[in-house]
């Protein structure tokens, strides 16, 4: 083999080793599709979007897609906002629904809603068919004690220019909820509320619950109300066993003083019982000091002794016939 044949060889390997690297590089069917689409795309843009390190299918394709709905949207807009983290697919789809349903949506709009965290496209769909928000049973007590349990339906439609920075639908939730406990705690009697429920939903609606919020209120129906217990009737149980432990508790206050009062007064009597018995204890002395002093003489004594006797034995007497009368 000449070296003219080895180097034909070798340039024709070479030849295939760039056309491989250059179509691996260079998305060559993409920018064929975007040009057999009417989207002018050049080579050098679909390379810089390679260096960016951007995928050129998930500009391209979006940019094909708008092209062909008639959506004024650049190249640069596309891969900014997937440079940002966003969804452009998703933005391009809502802006085609949009747009068929004659709805103002920006891309710089569209583009803050997906970067926000919010599905755009769910949005513009739900700017179109409505969505119905099913809250749990919410009770509520009426003044006459009785609990009154409801449960409601919301159809919110989306609001597109409150999406960012509005709240969700726990807040709807919330909202509503608290406009159907006040409703139902104003009415004065429970049966108030089951003869009329669209009272409910007329005093919710007339809140303007939906500022704020992404969405925007259609309508709150009623689905369902149920009878609870009977909190009046059991807070006046409550309160009535609060009070009879209560009046229980001063009761033994007050026994507790009678008892230690009586014990007192037990303590006062064998006081004053000692005391006479020490007085007592004296007159033995104060006699022998008489008799010893010449005060008192024997026969004194002797008629003292004779006085005690006679009123120990009638003591006695009147004791047995006590005790016979008893029988």
């Amino acid at each position: 083999m000449d070296s003219t044949t080895i180097m034909l060889l070798l340039a024709i390997v070479a030849i295939v080793i760039v056309l491989a690297v250059l179509f691996t590089f260079v998305p060559v069917a993409l920018w064929i599709s975007a040009l057999a689409a009417g989207v002018r795309v050049s080579i050098f843009t679909l390379i810089g979007m390679r260096l960016r390190r951007v995928i050129p299918s998930r500009v391209v394709n979006p940019l094909i897609k708008s092209h062909k709905a008639g959506l004024n949207v650049s190249t640069n807009q596309l891969e900014s906002h997937y440079l940002a983290g966003g969804n452009v697919d998703r933005v391009v789809n809502a802006l085609i629904a949009a747009e068929r349903a004659n709805i103002d949506l920006p891309f710089e709009r569209g583009a803050a809603i997906d970067l926000a965290g919010r599905d755009v496209l769910e949005a513009v769909q739900m700017s179109v068919n409505p969505k119905v928000i099913e809250t749990p049973y919410i009770a509520g007590v009426a003044i006459n004690g009785i609990e009154v349990k409801a449960k409601a339906r919301i159809t919110v439609r989306a609001n597109i220019e409150r999406l960012v920075g509005g709240a969700g639908e726990d807040t709807i939730i919330a909202r509503v909820g608290e406009g159907i406990v006040s409703t139902i705690g104003s009415a004065k009697r429970h049966t108030d509320v089951l003869e009329n429920p669209d009272m409910i939903s007329q005093t919710v609606l007339g809140k303007g619950l939906d500022a704020g919020t992404a969405f925007e209120i259609l309508s709150i129906d009623i689905m369902d109300v149920d009878i609870g217990k009977n909190i009046g009737a059991m807070l006046q149980t409550d309160q009535a066993e609060a009070d009879k432990k209560i009046a229980q508790a001063k009761a033994e206050e007050r026994r507790a003083m009678a008892v230690a009062e009586e014990q007192e007064m037990v303590a006062r009597v064998q006081e004053m019982r000692a005391k006479v018995v020490e007085a007592e204890a004296e007159v033995p002395l104060a006699m022998a000091e008489a008799l010893k002093s010449g005060n008192m003489g024997v026969m004194d004594y002797m008629n003292i002794q004779n006085i005690s006797a006679d009123t120990d034995m009638r003591d006695s007497i009147g004791k047995g016939n006590k005790k016979d009368k008893d029988k």
